[in-house]
Protein backbone atom coordinates (compact mmCIF):
# COMPACT_ATOMS: atom_id res chain seq x y z
CA UNK A 1 0.00 0.00 0.00
CA UNK A 2 2.81 2.45 1.28
CA UNK A 3 4.67 1.74 -2.04
CA UNK A 4 1.64 2.19 -4.45
CA UNK A 5 1.01 5.50 -2.85
CA UNK A 6 4.44 6.46 -2.72
CA UNK A 7 4.63 5.46 -6.64
CA UNK A 8 1.60 8.36 -7.10
CA UNK A 9 3.61 10.93 -4.61
CA UNK A 10 6.31 10.56 -7.10
CA UNK A 11 4.63 10.69 -10.52
CA UNK A 12 2.63 13.69 -9.36
CA UNK A 13 6.09 15.70 -7.75
CA UNK A 14 7.76 14.46 -11.66
CA UNK A 15 4.45 16.10 -13.52
CA UNK A 16 5.25 19.29 -11.48
CA UNK A 17 8.67 19.40 -11.73
CA UNK A 18 9.35 18.18 -15.52
CA UNK A 19 6.31 21.13 -16.66
CA UNK A 20 7.51 23.56 -14.43
CA UNK A 21 11.21 23.61 -14.05
CA UNK A 22 12.89 21.47 -16.65
CA UNK A 23 10.41 22.82 -19.63
CA UNK A 24 10.19 19.08 -21.13
CA UNK A 25 7.31 19.23 -23.04
CA UNK A 26 4.11 18.12 -21.42
CA UNK A 27 4.07 14.47 -24.02
CA UNK A 28 7.17 13.69 -22.71
CA UNK A 29 6.80 14.67 -19.35
CA UNK A 30 3.75 12.42 -19.03
CA UNK A 31 5.25 9.32 -20.76
CA UNK A 32 8.15 9.66 -18.50
CA UNK A 33 5.31 10.08 -16.06
CA UNK A 34 4.24 6.39 -17.25
CA UNK A 35 7.14 4.51 -17.46
CA UNK A 36 8.51 6.27 -13.87
CA UNK A 37 4.77 4.21 -12.08
CA UNK A 38 5.61 1.31 -13.94
CA UNK A 39 9.07 0.83 -12.80
CA UNK A 40 8.23 1.71 -9.17
CA UNK A 41 5.53 -0.30 -9.44
CA UNK A 42 8.06 -2.90 -10.34
CA UNK A 43 5.76 -3.83 -13.78
CA UNK A 44 7.79 -6.09 -16.44
CA UNK A 45 9.17 -4.38 -19.24
CA UNK A 46 6.81 -5.77 -22.14
CA UNK A 47 3.76 -5.20 -19.45
CA UNK A 48 4.61 -1.77 -19.14
CA UNK A 49 4.52 -1.40 -23.10
CA UNK A 50 1.18 -2.92 -23.44
CA UNK A 51 -0.12 -0.81 -21.05
CA UNK A 52 1.05 2.65 -22.60
CA UNK A 53 -0.14 1.67 -26.16
CA UNK A 54 -3.69 0.24 -25.29
CA UNK A 55 -3.57 3.53 -22.85
CA UNK A 56 -2.54 5.72 -25.64
CA UNK A 57 -5.26 3.75 -28.27
CA UNK A 58 -8.08 4.17 -26.10
CA UNK A 59 -7.52 7.89 -25.18
CA UNK A 60 -7.05 8.53 -28.84
CA UNK A 61 -10.30 6.33 -29.94
CA UNK A 62 -12.38 8.69 -27.58
CA UNK A 63 -11.31 12.14 -27.66
CA UNK A 64 -9.10 12.12 -30.89
CA UNK A 65 -11.65 13.34 -33.46
CA UNK A 66 -13.77 15.49 -30.79
CA UNK A 67 -10.99 17.78 -30.42
CA UNK A 68 -10.20 17.90 -34.10
CA UNK A 69 -13.84 18.85 -34.97
CA UNK A 70 -13.81 21.06 -31.61
CA UNK A 71 -10.56 22.73 -33.31
CA UNK A 72 -11.78 23.40 -36.07
CA UNK A 73 -14.90 25.01 -35.53
CA UNK A 74 -12.59 27.49 -33.05
CA UNK A 75 -9.85 28.15 -36.06
CA UNK A 76 -12.59 28.68 -38.77
CA UNK A 77 -13.95 31.53 -36.39
CA UNK A 78 -10.82 33.16 -35.65
CA UNK A 79 -9.81 33.32 -38.93
CA UNK A 80 -12.96 34.40 -40.61
CA UNK A 81 -13.29 37.30 -37.51
CA UNK A 82 -16.44 35.56 -36.09
CA UNK A 83 -15.17 35.54 -32.69
CA UNK A 84 -15.54 39.43 -33.04
CA UNK A 85 -19.21 39.02 -34.44
CA UNK A 86 -20.13 37.16 -31.25
CA UNK A 87 -18.86 39.63 -29.17
CA UNK A 88 -20.07 42.46 -30.81
CA UNK A 89 -23.63 40.51 -31.26
CA UNK A 90 -23.78 39.57 -27.41
CA UNK A 91 -22.82 43.22 -26.17
CA UNK A 92 -25.93 44.00 -28.57
CA UNK A 93 -28.37 41.90 -27.24
CA UNK A 94 -27.00 42.21 -23.29
CA UNK A 95 -26.36 46.61 -24.08
CA UNK A 96 -28.69 47.10 -20.74
CA UNK A 97 -26.36 45.07 -18.43
CA UNK A 98 -23.58 46.61 -16.79
CA UNK A 99 -20.30 46.37 -19.21
CA UNK A 100 -18.10 44.20 -16.75
CA UNK A 101 -21.28 41.61 -16.86
CA UNK A 102 -21.34 41.52 -20.94
CA UNK A 103 -18.30 40.94 -21.51
CA UNK A 104 -17.90 38.08 -19.43
CA UNK A 105 -21.20 36.82 -21.16
CA UNK A 106 -18.85 37.11 -24.39
CA UNK A 107 -16.17 34.89 -22.62
CA UNK A 108 -18.59 32.32 -21.29
CA UNK A 109 -20.03 32.38 -25.26
CA UNK A 110 -16.36 32.80 -27.43
CA UNK A 111 -14.54 30.24 -24.88
CA UNK A 112 -16.97 27.08 -26.16
CA UNK A 113 -15.01 26.55 -29.01
CA UNK A 114 -11.52 29.09 -28.71
CA UNK A 115 -8.81 28.27 -26.40
CA UNK A 116 -9.09 30.90 -23.68
CA UNK A 117 -5.28 31.98 -24.54
CA UNK A 118 -6.02 32.94 -28.40
CA UNK A 119 -9.99 34.26 -27.58
CA UNK A 120 -7.92 36.64 -25.02
CA UNK A 121 -5.90 37.72 -28.12
CA UNK A 122 -8.69 37.87 -30.33
CA UNK A 123 -10.91 39.98 -28.16
CA UNK A 124 -8.59 42.50 -26.08
CA UNK A 125 -8.50 44.96 -28.84
CA UNK A 126 -12.05 45.14 -28.30
CA UNK A 127 -11.95 45.08 -24.92
CA UNK A 128 -9.53 48.16 -24.82
CA UNK A 129 -11.84 50.10 -27.37
CA UNK A 130 -14.92 49.93 -25.35
CA UNK A 131 -12.70 50.90 -22.29
CA UNK A 132 -11.51 53.46 -23.66
CA UNK A 133 -14.60 54.69 -25.28
CA UNK A 134 -16.71 54.20 -22.13
CA UNK A 135 -13.99 55.66 -19.78
CA UNK A 136 -14.51 52.46 -17.58
CA UNK A 137 -11.11 50.68 -16.43
CA UNK A 138 -9.27 48.33 -18.46
CA UNK A 139 -8.48 46.37 -15.46
CA UNK A 140 -11.90 45.44 -14.20
CA UNK A 141 -13.12 44.45 -17.64
CA UNK A 142 -9.95 42.70 -18.57
CA UNK A 143 -10.82 40.63 -15.18
CA UNK A 144 -14.31 40.36 -16.72
CA UNK A 145 -13.14 38.83 -20.46
CA UNK A 146 -10.08 36.48 -18.59
CA UNK A 147 -12.71 34.78 -15.72
CA UNK A 148 -15.27 34.83 -18.64
CA UNK A 149 -12.92 32.76 -20.66
CA UNK A 150 -11.93 30.61 -17.99
CA UNK A 151 -14.34 28.89 -16.34
CA UNK A 152 -15.75 27.40 -19.62
CA UNK A 153 -12.02 26.49 -20.81
CA UNK A 154 -12.04 23.74 -18.11
CA UNK A 155 -15.91 23.09 -17.44
CA UNK A 156 -17.58 22.58 -20.94
CA UNK A 157 -17.01 20.12 -23.80
CA UNK A 158 -15.49 20.55 -26.61
CA UNK A 159 -12.45 22.00 -25.20
CA UNK A 160 -10.27 19.26 -23.96
CA UNK A 161 -9.55 19.27 -20.61
CA UNK A 162 -13.18 18.12 -20.36
CA UNK A 163 -13.26 15.72 -23.43
CA UNK A 164 -9.66 14.05 -21.43
CA UNK A 165 -11.73 13.47 -18.16
CA UNK A 166 -15.05 12.45 -19.53
CA UNK A 167 -12.85 9.60 -21.42
CA UNK A 168 -10.53 9.04 -18.40
CA UNK A 169 -13.81 8.88 -16.19
CA UNK A 170 -15.45 6.68 -18.70
CA UNK A 171 -18.52 9.00 -19.19
CA UNK A 172 -21.15 7.86 -21.33
CA UNK A 173 -23.49 10.79 -21.36
CA UNK A 174 -21.63 13.64 -22.79
CA UNK A 175 -25.02 16.24 -22.59
CA UNK A 176 -24.86 15.48 -18.74
CA UNK A 177 -21.69 16.76 -18.40
CA UNK A 178 -22.46 19.80 -21.62
CA UNK A 179 -25.44 21.00 -19.43
CA UNK A 180 -23.97 20.88 -15.89
CA UNK A 181 -20.59 22.21 -16.68
CA UNK A 182 -22.58 25.02 -18.86
CA UNK A 183 -24.59 25.84 -15.97
CA UNK A 184 -21.61 26.27 -13.39
CA UNK A 185 -19.56 27.68 -15.99
CA UNK A 186 -22.70 30.34 -16.22
CA UNK A 187 -22.46 31.18 -12.17
CA UNK A 188 -18.87 31.58 -12.21
CA UNK A 189 -18.48 33.61 -15.12
CA UNK A 190 -21.30 35.86 -13.12
CA UNK A 191 -18.58 35.48 -10.10
CA UNK A 192 -15.81 37.00 -12.32
CA UNK A 193 -18.55 39.63 -13.51
CA UNK A 194 -19.21 40.70 -10.22
CA UNK A 195 -15.18 41.32 -9.84
CA UNK A 196 -14.30 43.02 -12.28
CA UNK A 197 -17.38 45.34 -11.71
CA UNK A 198 -16.08 45.63 -8.06
CA UNK A 199 -12.40 46.73 -9.50
CA UNK A 200 -14.43 49.09 -11.97
CA UNK A 201 -15.97 50.81 -8.74
CA UNK A 202 -13.11 50.82 -7.05
CA UNK A 203 -11.14 52.87 -9.88
CA UNK A 204 -14.03 55.12 -10.74
CA UNK A 205 -16.73 55.03 -8.10
CA UNK A 206 -18.90 57.58 -10.64
CA UNK A 207 -19.28 54.83 -13.29
CA UNK A 208 -21.86 52.43 -13.07
CA UNK A 209 -21.95 51.63 -16.77
CA UNK A 210 -21.93 53.98 -19.90
CA UNK A 211 -24.40 53.03 -23.02
CA UNK A 212 -22.31 52.14 -26.20
CA UNK A 213 -22.81 53.69 -29.37
CA UNK A 214 -23.67 50.12 -30.66
CA UNK A 215 -23.97 51.11 -34.53
CA UNK A 216 -19.98 51.57 -34.29
CA UNK A 217 -17.85 48.80 -35.98
CA UNK A 218 -15.12 47.60 -33.28
CA UNK A 219 -13.47 46.28 -36.17
CA UNK A 220 -11.30 47.01 -38.90
CA UNK A 221 -13.41 48.37 -42.03
CA UNK A 222 -11.49 46.49 -44.25
CA UNK A 223 -12.44 43.39 -42.54
CA UNK A 224 -15.51 42.08 -42.86
CA UNK A 225 -16.98 39.55 -40.41
CA UNK A 226 -19.95 36.83 -40.53
CA UNK A 227 -22.49 38.00 -38.58
CA UNK A 228 -23.76 36.78 -35.09
CA UNK A 229 -26.15 34.52 -36.09
CA UNK A 230 -23.81 32.69 -38.19
CA UNK A 231 -20.93 32.41 -36.23
CA UNK A 232 -23.25 31.05 -33.50
CA UNK A 233 -24.28 27.99 -35.26
CA UNK A 234 -21.50 26.27 -35.54
CA UNK A 235 -21.22 25.85 -31.62
CA UNK A 236 -25.36 26.12 -31.34
CA UNK A 237 -26.41 23.49 -33.70
CA UNK A 238 -23.49 20.40 -31.87
CA UNK A 239 -25.17 20.90 -28.70
CA UNK A 240 -28.58 21.28 -30.26
CA UNK A 241 -27.94 17.71 -32.03
CA UNK A 242 -26.48 16.45 -28.54
CA UNK A 243 -29.56 17.51 -26.87
CA UNK A 244 -31.55 15.40 -29.40
CA UNK A 245 -29.55 12.67 -28.73
CA UNK A 246 -30.17 12.97 -25.00
CA UNK A 247 -34.05 11.94 -25.85
CA UNK A 248 -33.88 10.29 -29.04
CA UNK A 249 -33.40 7.32 -26.75
CA UNK A 250 -36.67 7.47 -24.33
CA UNK A 251 -39.12 8.15 -26.77
CA UNK A 252 -40.19 5.12 -27.77
CA UNK A 253 -39.25 1.67 -29.88
CA UNK A 254 -36.12 1.47 -31.86
CA UNK A 255 -36.96 2.18 -35.72
CA UNK A 256 -34.55 2.96 -38.09
CA UNK A 257 -35.54 6.80 -38.23
CA UNK A 258 -34.15 6.64 -34.16
CA UNK A 259 -31.23 4.66 -35.93
CA UNK A 260 -30.38 7.22 -38.11
CA UNK A 261 -30.91 10.21 -35.18
CA UNK A 262 -29.08 8.20 -32.94
CA UNK A 263 -26.00 8.48 -35.43
CA UNK A 264 -26.60 12.22 -36.12
CA UNK A 265 -26.40 12.94 -32.38
CA UNK A 266 -23.67 10.96 -31.21
CA UNK A 267 -20.95 13.71 -30.24
CA UNK A 268 -18.65 12.90 -32.78
CA UNK A 269 -20.92 13.75 -35.64
CA UNK A 270 -22.50 16.46 -33.66
CA UNK A 271 -19.27 18.15 -33.95
CA UNK A 272 -18.17 17.23 -37.56
CA UNK A 273 -21.56 19.03 -38.32
CA UNK A 274 -20.70 21.91 -36.52
CA UNK A 275 -16.95 21.45 -37.63
CA UNK A 276 -19.11 22.08 -41.61
CA UNK A 277 -21.00 24.74 -40.71
CA UNK A 278 -18.14 26.70 -39.44
CA UNK A 279 -16.74 27.07 -43.01
CA UNK A 280 -19.65 29.03 -43.81
CA UNK A 281 -18.29 31.49 -41.99
CA UNK A 282 -15.86 32.95 -44.47
CA UNK A 283 -17.15 36.28 -45.63
CA UNK A 284 -14.22 37.12 -48.09
CA UNK A 285 -13.92 35.77 -51.79
CA UNK A 286 -10.46 34.47 -51.46
CA UNK A 287 -10.23 30.70 -51.61
CA UNK A 288 -8.69 28.58 -49.30
CA UNK A 289 -10.55 29.33 -46.27
CA UNK A 290 -10.65 25.26 -46.09
CA UNK A 291 -6.83 24.71 -45.99
CA UNK A 292 -6.32 27.31 -43.26
CA UNK A 293 -8.69 26.19 -41.63
CA UNK A 294 -7.71 22.20 -41.31
CA UNK A 295 -3.77 23.57 -40.78
CA UNK A 296 -4.88 26.04 -37.86
CA UNK A 297 -7.11 23.86 -36.51
CA UNK A 298 -4.81 20.72 -37.23
CA UNK A 299 -1.94 22.42 -35.67
CA UNK A 300 -3.93 23.08 -32.26
CA UNK A 301 -5.08 19.66 -32.07
CA UNK A 302 -2.30 17.99 -32.94
CA UNK A 303 -0.31 18.72 -29.65
CA UNK A 304 -3.22 18.43 -27.53
CA UNK A 305 -4.21 15.24 -28.75
CA UNK A 306 -0.61 13.66 -28.00
CA UNK A 307 -0.66 15.32 -24.29
CA UNK A 308 -4.24 13.68 -23.87
CA UNK A 309 -3.19 9.98 -25.06
CA UNK A 310 -0.32 9.89 -23.23
CA UNK A 311 -2.15 10.76 -20.20
CA UNK A 312 -4.53 7.71 -20.76
CA UNK A 313 -1.13 5.77 -21.08
CA UNK A 314 -0.42 7.03 -17.64
CA UNK A 315 -4.03 6.46 -16.40
CA UNK A 316 -4.01 2.71 -17.61
CA UNK A 317 -0.88 2.17 -15.45
CA UNK A 318 -2.14 3.83 -12.39
CA UNK A 319 -4.93 1.71 -12.40
CA UNK A 320 -3.39 -1.50 -12.19
CA UNK A 321 -3.08 -0.43 -8.38
CA UNK A 322 -6.06 -1.19 -6.25
CA UNK A 323 -6.52 1.92 -4.71
CA UNK A 324 -10.06 1.13 -3.52
CA UNK A 325 -8.94 -1.73 -1.90
CA UNK A 326 -6.33 -0.20 0.23
CA UNK A 327 -8.31 2.73 1.72
CA UNK A 328 -11.49 0.45 1.66
CA UNK A 329 -11.16 0.60 5.43
CA UNK A 330 -10.57 4.41 5.68
CA UNK A 331 -13.91 6.11 6.84
CA UNK A 332 -11.88 9.50 7.10
CA UNK A 333 -10.50 8.99 3.23
CA UNK A 334 -14.33 8.05 2.10
CA UNK A 335 -16.14 11.04 3.92
CA UNK A 336 -13.75 13.68 1.73
CA UNK A 337 -15.67 12.55 -1.24
CA UNK A 338 -15.42 15.65 -3.89
CA UNK A 339 -13.44 17.10 -2.27
CA UNK A 340 -10.46 15.03 -3.43
CA UNK A 341 -10.40 15.14 -7.32
CA UNK A 342 -11.23 19.28 -6.54
CA UNK A 343 -7.74 19.11 -3.89
CA UNK A 344 -5.12 17.13 -6.34
CA UNK A 345 -6.40 19.24 -9.72
CA UNK A 346 -5.57 22.38 -7.35
CA UNK A 347 -2.48 21.27 -6.06
CA UNK A 348 -1.54 20.41 -9.50
CA UNK A 349 -2.26 23.60 -11.11
CA UNK A 350 -1.02 25.63 -8.57
CA UNK A 351 2.33 23.97 -8.41
CA UNK A 352 2.77 23.78 -12.84
CA UNK A 353 0.59 26.30 -14.44
CA UNK A 354 -1.20 24.09 -16.96
CA UNK A 355 -4.95 23.26 -16.16
CA UNK A 356 -5.26 21.16 -19.17
CA UNK A 357 -2.25 19.00 -17.58
CA UNK A 358 -4.18 18.88 -14.01
CA UNK A 359 -7.61 17.83 -15.35
CA UNK A 360 -5.72 14.93 -16.99
CA UNK A 361 -3.61 14.03 -13.72
CA UNK A 362 -6.01 14.18 -11.80
CA UNK A 363 -8.91 12.46 -14.01
CA UNK A 364 -6.15 9.63 -14.57
CA UNK A 365 -5.17 9.14 -11.10
CA UNK A 366 -8.93 9.37 -9.13
CA UNK A 367 -10.73 6.94 -12.15
CA UNK A 368 -10.10 4.08 -9.59
CA UNK A 369 -11.28 5.57 -6.44
CA UNK A 370 -14.96 6.76 -8.28
CA UNK A 371 -16.58 3.48 -6.55
CA UNK A 372 -15.08 4.30 -3.01
CA UNK A 373 -16.00 8.21 -3.15
CA UNK A 374 -19.22 6.74 -4.44
CA UNK A 375 -18.61 8.47 -7.81
CA UNK A 376 -18.99 5.45 -10.27
CA UNK A 377 -22.21 6.68 -11.17
CA UNK A 378 -22.67 8.61 -14.90
CA UNK A 379 -23.48 11.32 -12.38
CA UNK A 380 -20.97 10.82 -9.91
CA UNK A 381 -18.42 11.45 -12.70
CA UNK A 382 -20.15 14.58 -13.68
CA UNK A 383 -19.92 16.04 -10.33
CA UNK A 384 -16.14 14.46 -9.97
CA UNK A 385 -15.16 16.05 -13.39
CA UNK A 386 -16.80 19.43 -12.23
CA UNK A 387 -14.82 18.91 -8.98
CA UNK A 388 -11.75 18.54 -10.60
CA UNK A 389 -12.25 21.07 -13.59
CA UNK A 390 -12.85 23.93 -10.73
CA UNK A 391 -10.03 22.98 -9.07
CA UNK A 392 -7.69 22.95 -12.27
CA UNK A 393 -8.78 26.64 -12.16
CA UNK A 394 -7.45 27.95 -8.39
CA UNK A 395 -5.34 29.73 -9.30
CA UNK A 396 -4.09 31.45 -12.09
CA UNK A 397 -0.44 33.19 -11.77
CA UNK A 398 3.01 33.52 -13.11
CA UNK A 399 3.55 29.68 -13.87
CA UNK A 400 0.57 29.74 -16.14
CA UNK A 401 0.73 30.79 -19.63
CA UNK A 402 -2.48 32.23 -20.20
CA UNK A 403 -1.62 34.64 -16.75
CA UNK A 404 1.23 36.16 -18.97
CA UNK A 405 -1.84 36.23 -22.19
CA UNK A 406 -3.81 38.32 -19.95
CA UNK A 407 -0.82 40.33 -18.58
CA UNK A 408 0.47 41.16 -20.79
CA UNK A 409 -2.12 42.10 -23.73
CA UNK A 410 -4.21 44.22 -20.96
CA UNK A 411 -1.34 46.19 -20.25
CA UNK A 412 -0.96 45.25 -16.33
CA UNK A 413 2.32 45.00 -15.08
CA UNK A 414 2.76 41.60 -12.44
CA UNK A 415 1.61 43.31 -9.26
CA UNK A 416 -1.68 44.53 -10.84
CA UNK A 417 -2.44 40.85 -12.36
CA UNK A 418 -2.00 39.30 -9.46
CA UNK A 419 -4.41 41.53 -7.74
CA UNK A 420 -6.99 41.18 -10.67
CA UNK A 421 -6.91 38.06 -12.62
CA UNK A 422 -4.95 35.68 -9.86
CA UNK A 423 -7.94 37.23 -7.38
CA UNK A 424 -10.32 36.50 -10.20
CA UNK A 425 -9.16 33.02 -10.31
CA UNK A 426 -8.97 32.31 -6.93
CA UNK A 427 -12.87 33.38 -6.25
CA UNK A 428 -13.75 31.31 -9.23
CA UNK A 429 -12.36 28.62 -7.53
CA UNK A 430 -13.57 29.07 -4.18
CA UNK A 431 -17.40 29.35 -5.25
CA UNK A 432 -17.14 26.61 -8.11
CA UNK A 433 -15.93 24.27 -5.04
CA UNK A 434 -19.12 25.47 -3.30
CA UNK A 435 -21.55 24.82 -5.55
CA UNK A 436 -19.84 21.56 -6.12
CA UNK A 437 -19.79 20.34 -3.00
CA UNK A 438 -23.51 21.58 -2.04
CA UNK A 439 -25.01 20.21 -5.64
CA UNK A 440 -23.07 16.80 -4.80
CA UNK A 441 -24.59 16.35 -1.27
CA UNK A 442 -28.39 17.69 -2.64
CA UNK A 443 -27.83 15.22 -5.09
CA UNK A 444 -26.33 12.42 -2.57
CA UNK A 445 -29.18 12.93 -0.01
CA UNK A 446 -31.94 12.26 -3.05
CA UNK A 447 -30.75 10.10 -5.68
CA UNK A 448 -28.00 7.79 -3.85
Amino acid sequence: MLLSLGSICCVIIWVIVGTSYTKLHPFWVLFSAALLMAFLLGLDVLITTQYVVVGFWKALKSVGLLILFGTFIGAALELSSGAISLAKGVLKLLHRLPLPYAISFIGYLVSIPVFCDAAFVILSQLNKTISKQTKVSLKGLTVALSTGLFAPHVLIPPTPGPLVAAANLEVDNLFLLILVGSVLAFILVIVGGVYGHYIIKKDRPEIYTTPLNFAQDFTQKESPTPNFYRALTPILVPIVLMTLGAIVPHIGEETLMTKVVDFVTMPVTALAVGALLSLRLNTTRHGGFFLRVLKKGALQAFPIVMITCMGGALATVIQTIPLEDYVLHISTFTGLGILIPFAIAALLKTAQGSSTIAIITTSSIILPLLPLLNLDSEMGKVWAIMALGVGSMTVSHANDSYFWVVAQMSGMNVKEAYRTHTVGTLLQGVVGLILVYLGHSLWSAYYV
